[in-house]
């Protein structure tokens, strides 16, 4: 796909070919201006998220979709269910939080665990952590669209999956500006998926 593609380009004037690169970035800036906005609205730097694993059955499933937010004034509660990070892994955890835990000072630290699990997550924390606080949490969830995520996760465990799709979503253009900017968008779509489905889970479990 990407060969074809590249053919089309160097047979493309000048002009066509600029053409295609103003198309191309106004799709990747109103994808970034969306997320952006998004940010800013849910105060969440994820906003949007996958569910990699079943820890969290039958609450979320695998390829579950949730949405987040992340007020700072908001405290945490038992039985909320949240996304967080721990240090020395790329990809946060979905967990319910089990406990909570108030010193005198007002410093609220708490202890999470997956519903499909048997044991509380002090096993995935850091080396020597026993607790988590605010400044760990990406953000809280607040809905979901079931098995929505499956798409990213597919992309990102059969890569020949999204070269498959990308190839579909351009083979049935007629023309070459179509037949581009179709593939750069599957692509550009693709790496924001996947972006998106490394923001949670907790596939390590």
């Amino acid at each position: 796909m990407l060969q074809s593609i590249f053919d089309d380009v160097k047979r493309m004037n000048k002009r066509q070919f600029l053409y295609q690169v103003l198309s191309f970035g106004m799709i990747v800036s109103s994808a970034l201006m969306i997320w952006k906005g998004l940010m800013v609205v849910t105060g969440s730097e994820s906003p949007i998220v996958v569910v990699l694993s079943g820890s969290m059955e039958p609450a979320f499933h695998r390829g579950d979709l949730l949405f987040l937010t992340n007020y700072k004034e908001e405290p945490v509660r038992v039985g909320e269910i949240v996304v967080f990070k721990v240090e020395g892994r790329d990809i946060p955890i979905v967990h319910r939080v089990l406990k909570l835990h108030e010193k005198e000072n007002g410093t609220v630290k708490f202890l999470t665990k997956g519903d499909n699990n048997s044991v509380d997550d002090r096993g995935l924390y850091a080396p020597g952590q026993l607790w988590l606080t605010k400044k760990d949490v990406v953000g809280r969830a607040r809905g979901f669209l079931p098995y929505v995520g499956m798409v990213t996760i597919y992309m990102n465990e059969y890569p020949k999956f999204k070269v498959s799709l990308g190839r579909r979503f351009y083979s049935d253009q007629d023309s070459k500006f179509n037949r581009l900017v179709i593939g750069s968008l599957v692509y550009s779509e693709s790496s924001a998926l996947d972006h998106a489905a490394t923001k949670a889970g907790s596939c390590e479990n």
